[in-house]
């Protein structure tokens, strides 16, 4: 627009916040539309669109997201339109199953993940004869392969492998099985493995196949977080007036009585009526599902669990907190693929279009259980998980040696740093992953 655009409030806002820079008009038009100023919003984001492209810098490339997530927090108030435009943009399966694969070849994050969380099987299960792995996002065979290679050496043979694999699409597990016993076939390697079809949140522990004498290794890659999604029926019904204004049946319900027998341990007195928890607003009173969840995967006992979730903290209710923070998160994202993967990449404007834009749209348009991209930084993910009961395990010396070599192999700007016998994956010196390991307190 030129100056002698009839847009006065475009005009002043660009003279005081500097036109040159597109992060600060995107603030400005998200303050527009979260006080509901619609007009000047959509003044604001056809402005931004001439001067952000998906194929421009890193900047230009992140704001044409956020913009576009903007553009769908105004449509979301009008239901039909907003349905329409949504139903029409329906992904292929293909390429969800595509896009995750651009992500762990194009960045070093799932790599980095599994190198250490493989690594930390080896250690915890040197002297177990019966090693069950269950994945909770079972979708890379390279992370796996790569394991029964590394216990086909172990002195003394190795030990019977047994993975579940748990993913929600029936296609990803096929692949899964085919690569993994095509490996142990060629190795003669004895290895069980489980496909189970089923969403995060819908996992039955009760009845996955883990027998006596298992020892068992929970792996969860990015899923967690999705859990945080608050069910409001359920926190509708929870008040500070105590355990006896929750809803027991639906409670014991979707949890297969786990959340009964969490109330007889007091444990909404730990988590909800304390107002000096951290966990409080976190843990039980938002996120009944996650308390569940951690609830039932403990009844596995398992020896190892190891967690990798982004370090950032999404999870606030306040629109402009979430904008300032997810601007800070994949600002770092954006930095480090046009740093290490060419501007023409088909693969990269794939992973930013299809990955990277659609968790910024659930981030900036979503709200309730829709809103699933609910990241949180490692403290939180301690805290929580020490009340679950569970306990810190140091992560292995020569897995780090591994992933220092894995990192500078993308570029020196990767770093890692350990933060509370955690692991942080940086770009330069910004904290963008979190790997950590835990057993069950027994």
């Amino acid at each position: 627009m030129d100056s002698g655009s009839p847009y006065q409030w475009l005009r002043e806002l660009r003279r005081d916040s500097q036109s040159s820079n597109p992060i600060s008009l995107l603030i400005e038009c998200a303050k527009c539309v979260a006080s509901g100023n619609i007009k000047n919003a959509d003044i604001g984001l056809e402005y931004i669109s001439q001067i952000s492209s998906p194929d421009g810098n890193a900047v230009q490339r992140m704001v044409t997201y956020f913009s576009k997530a903007l553009g769908y927090k105004i449509v979301k108030q009008l239901p039909g339109v907003y349905k329409s435009l949504n139903t029409s943009k329906t992904s292929l399966s293909s390429d969800d199953i595509l896009v995750q694969k651009y992500f762990y070849e194009l960045c070093p994050f799932l790599k980095f993940s599994y190198l250490i969380t493989n690594q930390a099987i080896v250690e915890t299960m040197e002297c177990e004869q019966v090693v069950h792995i269950v994945d909770l996002h079972c979708s890379e065979p390279a992370q796996w392969i790569n394991l029964i290679q590394t216990l086909k050496k172990r002195p003394g043979g190795p030990p019977h492998l047994k993975i579940t694999g748990i993913h929600d699409k029936k296609e990803v597990l096929d692949q899964m099985s085919f690569h993994l016993t095509a490996e142990a076939g060629n190795l003669d390697f004895p290895l069980q493995f489980n496909p189970i079809v089923s969403k995060l949140e819908d996992v039955d522990f009760n009845n996955l196949p883990v027998k006596t004498g298992d020892a068992v290794a929970i792996t969860s890659a990015l899923q967690l977080h999705s859990l945080l999604a608050t069910d409001d029926e359920m926190v509708g019904k929870i008040s500070p007036a105590g355990p006896s204004s929750i809803n027991l049946q639906r409670a014991v319900q979707m949890g297969q009585r786990t959340f009964a027998e969490w109330l007889e341990r007091d444990m909404i007195n730990a988590y909800i009526l304390s107002p000096d928890s951290a966990l409080s607003p976190l843990f039980l009173g938002a996120s009944p599902k996650m308390g569940i969840f951690l609830n039932a995967m403990r009844k596995l006992q398992p020896k190892l669990l190891v967690i990798t979730e982004q370090e950032s903290n999404l999870n606030g209710c306040n629109l402009m907190e979430r904008i300032d923070r997810a601007l800070y998160f994949y600002s770092s994202l954006f930095d480090c693929l046009d740093s290490t993967v060419t501007r023409t990449s088909v693969e990269r404007q794939k992973l930013e279009s299809m990955l990277l834009g659609e968790q910024i749209k659930n981030i900036i348009t979503c709200e309730g259980v829709d809103r699933k991209e609910r990241h949180e930084k490692v403290e939180k993910w301690i805290r929580r998980l020490e009340m679950a009961g569970f306990v810190k395990v140091p992560l292995s010396y020569n897995g780090r040696i591994e992933a220092t070599n894995l990192l500078q192999r993308y570029s020196h700007k990767y770093k890692f740093k350990e933060d509370n016998d955690c692991l942080l994956v940086c770009w330069s010196d910004r904290p963008l992953f979190s790997v950590s390991a835990w057993s069950f307190r027994r």
